[in-house]
Parts: C-alpha cells; sequence; structure tokens
C-alpha cells in the first residue's frame, strides 16, 4: 500500500460484529491507514455519510441491526450519497448464490471474502485506490454533472499510456458519459468498436441502451435477449428488455420480464414495486397482491420500512377480492385484515386513522354493507388532500367509485394526475395506470364485482345483448379471470361475431385467459365446444 494513499485516505467501517471491527482496525493500521471510524448500525453510517465525505467504505454485508449491507449500499448509490469517487468494500463470511447474485447486481467496487489476510486486504484496497485516485477528476466532473468536461477528462485519461491499467473502466466511462451528454450515435459508434475488439458485458448493455434511445427497438431486442441468457448481464437484461416493452406499450411482457428479474434477486423491493405498478396496468391482481407482500417481507425491520407498505397490501387484497369468488374473498379479507393489525403493531404511533378507515369501507362494500360503506366515507373531510399520500388518495378514489359516487371519485383521480404532472422525477408506469384507472371508472360505472354479477345474471336470463355488454366491460377489468373470458367467449358466438373481424383481438385474449386459468368441469366442457366452433372457422 501506498502510505501517502494510505496516510490521505478517510475510511468508514461498518459492521456490528466486535471481533471483525477489531481485525479490520488491526489489518488497516497494519497498511498505513489512521483516519478511520467505526459504526455498528446502519442509521449512524447514513449520519456520517450524509456530514462526511469518505474516500473508502467497508461494510459488512451481513448487518443484523435494522438492515444489512445490501440495503444500505443500494439506499446511498440511489440516492446519490454515494459519490463515485468513494470505493465501496462489502466484507461477508457467506458467499452463498444469493449473496453473490447481490453482488453482481450492485456492482460494489469489490467483495472480500472472510477470512482475509492482510496482505489480500493490502492487495485489494491498493488496486481499488489507485483507480479511484487516477480518475478521480473524471469522476468529480460527473459528480457536478458537467458531463462534457467529464467527456474530455476522460479522452484526456486515455491519452496518456502511464494510465493503461485503467483503459478498460475510463473506456467504460467514456461510453457512460457519451450517453450522459445526449451523444447517442457517437456512443453507438463508440460501443460497435469496442464490440470489434472485445466483447465486453459493459459495452454490449451500453449499445442496447443507445438502440432505445435512437428508437432502433428491433437491433436492441435481438441483442437484449442474447444478454438475459447470460448470468453476469440476465439482470441488467431483463431490466432492459421491461423499459423495451414499456415503451411499446406491451405492459404484460413487461410484467414478465420484472418477474423474472425479481425472482432472480428476490431482495430488491424497488423491482417489487414496479411489478405492483406493471400488474395494476394490466389488471393482474393475483401479482399485485403477491409483489405489495413483498415489499412488506423485504422492507421488514429495515429503513425501507413504512406503514403505508402493510396498507397497501390491505389495498391489493382488497382489489384482487373484488373478482373473487366467495370463499376466496372471504380469505383475502382475512388477510387484509391481518395486515391492517401487523401495520398497529409495528407503528402504533402512525396516525393514518382515515386510511384505515377507507380501507375499512372497502371491506364492508366487499362483505355487502354498501350503506355503512357509503356512511363511514363520507365522514371523512375534503381539506386534507395536500397532505395524503398518492396511495392513500388512489385507494379513496377507488372506494367513492364503488358506492357509487363517481363524480368524487373523479375528482381524486384528477388530483393525482396533477400531482404526478407536476412531479419531473414521477413514475411514467404509474401515471400511466392513474389515466387508465380514470378513463376506465368514466366509462364503467359498476364495480368489478357488480359486473361480474351482472353480467351472470344478465346471460342466466337470456338477455344477450346485455350480457355482452356487460361481459365485455367486465373482461376490461377483469382480463385474467377464466370464468370472465369464458363467458364473454361463449356471448360472442352464441352473437355469432366470432366471425367479425373487430371481435378477433378479443377472442385471441380471452382464449390466452382462458387456457392459462383453471376450469371446472363445466367449464371445460363448455370451453372445448366453444373452441370446436372457433376451430371450425379458423
Amino acid at each position: 500500500m501506498n502510505p501517502l494513499i494510505a496516510k490521505e485516505t478517510k475510511v468508514l467501517i461498518v459492521d456490528d460484529q466486535v471481533l471483525a471491527k477489531g481485525y479490520m482496525k488491526y489489518s488497516l493500521e497494519e497498511l498505513g491507514f489512521s483516519d478511520i471510524t467505526y459504526v455498528d448500525k446502519v442509521h449512524l453510517a447514513l449520519n456520517k455519510i450524509r456530514h462526511q465525505r469518505y474516500d473508502l467504505i467497508v461494510c459488512s454485508y451481513n448487518l443484523k441491526h435494522e438492515q444489512d449491507g445490501y440495503y444500505f449500499y443500494d439506499e446511498i448509490n440511489r440516492n446519490g450519497e454515494l459519490p463515485l469517487s468513494t470505493a465501496f468494500v462489502f466484507i461477508s463470511a457467506d458467499t452463498t448464490a444469493d449473496l453473490v447474485q447481490s453482488i453482481v447486481e450492485l456492482q460494489p467496487d469489490d467483495f472480500l471474502a472472510k477470512p482475509f489476510t492482510v496482505k489480500e486486504l493490502d492487495r485489494r484496497l491498493s488496486r481499488i485506490l489507485g483507480r479511484k485516485r487516477a480518475l478521480q477528476s473524471v469522476y468529480w466532473c460527473i459528480e457536478k454533472k458537467h458531463y462534457p468536461k467529464a467527456l474530455s477528462e476522460v479522452e484526456l485519461f486515455l491519452s496518456e499510456p502511464k494510465n493503461s491499467e485503467f483503459f478498460p473502466l475510463a473506456l467504460k466511462i467514456k461510453g457512460e458519459v457519451l450517453q450522459l451528454c445526449g451523444h447517442y450515435t457517437q456512443a453507438r459508434v463508440f460501443y460497435k468498436a469496442i464490440l470489434n475488439v472485445q466483447t465486453f458485458t459493459w459495452a454490449q448493455l451500453g449499445l442496447v441502451k443507445t438502440y432505445l434511445h435512437l428508437n432502433e427497438d428491433e437491433a436492441a431486442e435481438k441483442l437484449v435477449l442474447r444478454l438475459a441468457f447470460k448470468p453476469e448481464s440476465q439482470l441488467a437484461a431483463y431490466d432492459l428488455l421491461m423499459s423495451l416493452q414499456i415503451k411499446q406499450g406491451d405492459f404484460d411482457t413487461a410484467l414478465e420480464c420484472v418477474l423474472m428479474a425479481s425472482e432472480i434477486s428476490p431482495r430488491n423491493i424497488r423491482r417489487h414495486k414496479t411489478v405492483v405498478d406493471l400488474s395494476r396496468i394490466t389488471h393482474d391482481y393475483h401479482t399485485q397482491f403477491e409483489a405489495a407482500k413483498k415489499v412488506v417481507k423485504f422492507a421488514k425491520n429495515s429503513i425501507h420500512d413504512m406503514p403505508e407498505h402493510y396498507l397497501n397490501v390491505a389495498r391489493a387484497g382488497i382489489d384482487y377480492a373484488m373478482t373473487a369468488d366467495e370463499e376466496q374473498t372471504n380469505a383475502l379479507i382475512k388477510q387484509a385484515n391481518e395486515y391492517i393489525r401487523q401495520f398497529r403493531q409495528a407503528f402504533p404511533k402512525a396516525d393514518m386513522q382515515d386510511q384505515v378507515n377507507v380501507i375499512n369501507a372497502r371491506l364492508m362494500y366487499l362483505s355487502d354493507e354498501k350503506d355503512n360503506a357509503k356512511a363511514l366515507l363520507e365522514q371523512l373531510g375534503n381539506e386534507n388532500w395536500e397532505s395524503e399520500s398518492i396511495e392513500a388518495l388512489l385507494d379513496k378514489a377507488k372506494a367513492f367509485h364503488e358506492i357509487g359516487i363517481h363524480e368524487r371519485s373523479q375528482e381524486i383521480l384528477s388530483e393525482i394526475m396533477r400531482r404526478c404532472e407536476e412531479n419531473e422525477q414521477g413514475n411514467e408506469i404509474f401515471l400511466h395506470y392513474v389515466e387508465q384507472e380514470q378513463k376506465e371508472k368514466r366509462q364503467i360505472k359498476q364495480s368489478s364485482k357488480e359486473l361480474n354479477n351482472a353480467a351472470v345474471q344478465h346471460f342466466q336470463q337470456g338477455d344477450v345483448d346485455n350480457a355482452l355488454h356487460t361481459f365485455t366491460d367486465a373482461f376490461t377489468l377483469m382480463p385474467k379471470t377464466p370464468s370472465i373470458a369464458l363467458n364473454l367467449l361463449q356471448v360472442i358466438t352464441i352473437k355469432r361475431l366470432h366471425t367479425d373481424d373487430a371481435y378477433q383481438k378479443t377472442i385471441q385474449r380471452c382464449v390466452k385467459t382462458v387456457e392459462n386459468g383453471p376450469l371446472n368441469d363445466e367449464q371445460e366442457n363448455r370451453y372445448v365446444k366453444i373452441r370446436e366452433l372457433l376451430d371450425d372457422i379458423a
């Protein structure tokens, strides 16, 4: 270790094991480090980095208090609290597949498996700190968002043979800075030139991003699909493929992509939240409910733990119950109440009674207590909209729509739209969902539960015209429900509309839902007959 570098390096150690801290202290001092700060809890580490800049952060991956190293690193990295010029190193005795996958995803500067020798620590830190110091001027420009200057600095760095050891990293940075400058055509040429020499994964991923910005979607898809089969690029590939599908409006496929990524890296809370948003757009209420539960599971006992996560599970459970049969509805009501109980237990001082009242009103509606639900909602005031979260307002809009106060529901949805449009950093997926929700609730006045019951009643009474209209509305809100899809298919064939080109897309979607979902014996027999008729026409 260069004594000057060691002496000038300000170090933060985050570890809650006394013996581990003692060994790390001994090792660092042996290498000449003297400016060392130790903390054993994440909130202390966050406080330190928010008031002091560090050159090196060494963090135990397996912290037990509040949250582990995974969430700490993700938090400071996403919030822009980890400067590019600061080295971040994970240490852990665990080398399981889950940890390895997390390291691949997070991409810290290094990972040290315990036990390690002073010699090994010296070798790793010398390389990392040497790299950070060599590229310091480039990093500073990027941190200050002086991207043209950063590009000039990295070009200068690449022109000096003495820096050849760091050329691969500098080239990667150059590609990223070209994109930050908006030079996507130049970036595409750059990445292709790099790939002609060597097939770096980072260059392939960078090329996909430039294709997306240049609207060369076919080229982007072809390359990203290849990257999805490589372990080292799988997660990044799925994220890019999701972005491509969202751009093209294929939200079902986008949801499949993010679900596959979530299976590989289940601790990524941000992806589970994306699953929630995409499943709402696609009306996949089961997936929305499961993803909301995972947010609670992985955020629990961490700084990501929030009271609204628990309420969101209850809300998702109610959305799901609106489309379910009686037995499943009762089970979902119990689960929603259980998450409200967990919320009260985890956050006894949280003042969110109005939000709980909205949830309780929706639960009353599910239990056929519409008048009680209406009375409870009418007790709510209008004056605190500004202080309410978007999720709370959205739930309120759904509640008013369900009890039939549609004008109030639309007012709340308009307020949500206003907030989303004013927020420059807003979630585009969520904005699309709110636009869709506003449009559907304006056109379809009945709730999912009412539509289902009304459609079946029309059909049983032989009112085929109204049954077609109502089942169409029901399928709009419940496109993943096999029984609704089957009933709509049956009405379409009875009306002899299966030969009408205008209905072909609807028929295809219905068939997909029916064939992907469980059917009872009676439904199976009906579907066989309908399918024979459709096949004859085809």
